[in-house]
């Protein structure tokens, strides 16, 4: 199977800085298992199946990125996948603090455990699914940021005003 490494999260929705480190990690990993997490708790706007569909379709030139979902423990999860890898990203040093933390606990739920943490790109450094909803929300652009199938999906959801959609130039 080769090395594989797990890349867990919300994905709600997909952003290029998360694009950016599984790219990244393909070259030290010889798989990269994207695990979406189904936390409902969390409040998604998107759903599962919804964030499992953009990402199998971003990733589906990509054939070493397998893109999965998870509910539970992450550590349950990696365990039936035999990898020894989560892989973090990490946007800004208030990022490490959560995820050492979250990186500390998984390894005392499973010592065979590493966590890898990977710099997002300084072109993705100030990008988060969260700053990328409440941008949409809102009716400011994100092309750019996120694929142009998450910008559609994005524009679905939240439906703006056609005049509002035209002021931004979304409608041809």
């Amino acid at each position: 199977m080769g090395k594989v490494a797990i890349y867990p999260g919300s994905f709600d929705p997909i952003t290029y800085g998360h694009i950016d480190i599984v790219e990244r990690a393909l070259e030290i990993f010889d798989k990269v298992i994207v695990a979406i997490a189904d936390n409902a708790e969390k409040r998604p706007l998107f759903s599962i199946e919804e964030r499992l569909r953009m990402a199998r379709d971003i990733f589906k030139e990509t054939p070493h990125v397998i893109v999965d979902s998870f509910k539970g423990l992450l550590v349950d999860y990696v365990a039936k996948t035999n990898a020894k890898v989560i892989l973090r990203g990490l946007r800004a040093t208030s990022d490490f603090e959560y995820e050492f933390h979250m990186a500390s606990m998984n390894r005392s739920l499973n010592t065979h455990l590493d966590t890898l943490f990977m710099m997002t790109s300084k072109d993705y450094f100030f990008v988060s699914s969260r700053t990328i909803k409440e941008v949409a929300q809102l009716g400011g652009g994100v092309e750019g940021l996120v694929p142009d199938l998450v910008v559609r999906r994005l524009k679905e959801k939240f439906k703006l005003p056609i005049a509002k959609r035209k002021q931004m130039g979304w409608d041809d």
